[in-house]
């Protein structure tokens, strides 16, 4: 990381629990734990956002969303974690390999290309969102809630993935050992997975 930050034994009561509740989340403390030592409570409003806009969606759709925008974004912290997401908690390991071995998306559905080629837009150029992009999204079924609900996580990636990046935070080693090292490499969209 290219900030310092105080040793875990060092830390606020705030930082403490910030770091426990992840460390619970993950069974080990995640690298990006520590971009938010120095802010508390930046990573308490992060937190109760992602989990608004997560809670708010359909799982799957979070997820596909979310993929789209880390890989934009070349968040391979958030493409890895994410697409494992996708497999393990989802239980849709078919369609996490179709997206990671494909950035064209080619063998998905209209449905779930759409709602990634969209949450890409968002991500990278939202200025050049049209009212056509949204009319994509509705004529595949999604009402406006839905696409809204795009938007709130694309441009919720957005704000984590910059900031591990501008802090030079790594993807956690234990997250690169979720996948077999094709899979590995497919993932890694942007910094190095810790000790690769």
């Amino acid at each position: 990381m290219f900030i310092d930050v105080p040793d875990e034994s060092a830390v606020s009561d705030d930082v403490s629990r910030w770091y426990e509740r992840q460390r619970a989340s993950w069974g080990y403390l995640p690298n990006y734990a520590a971009a938010f030592a120095t802010r508390p409570d930046v990573a308490e409003a992060w937190a109760a956002l992602s989990n608004a806009i997560g809670k708010g969606m359909e799982r799957r759709r979070y997820e596909l969303a979310t993929i789209a925008a880390a890989r934009g974004l070349r968040s391979t912290y958030c493409m890895a974690a994410h697409s494992m997401f996708l497999r393990d908690d989802v239980g849709d390991e078919t369609t996490m390999r179709a997206i990671v071995a494909d950035p064209s998306l080619a063998a998905l559905d209209a449905t779930d290309r759409a709602v990634m080629e969209f949450a890409t837009l968002v991500a990278l150029d939202a200025p050049s969102v049209t009212q056509e992009h949204v009319q994509r999204l509705r004529d595949q079924g999604l009402s406006d809630a839905d696409v809204a609900d795009v938007v709130f996580a694309a441009a919720a990636r957005a704000f984590f993935t910059k900031v591990l990046d501008a802090l030079g935070v790594q993807a956690d080693a234990q997250l690169g050992a979720a996948f077999d090292p094709e899979m590995r490499q497919n993932v890694t969209v942007g910094r190095p997975i810790a000790g690769t």
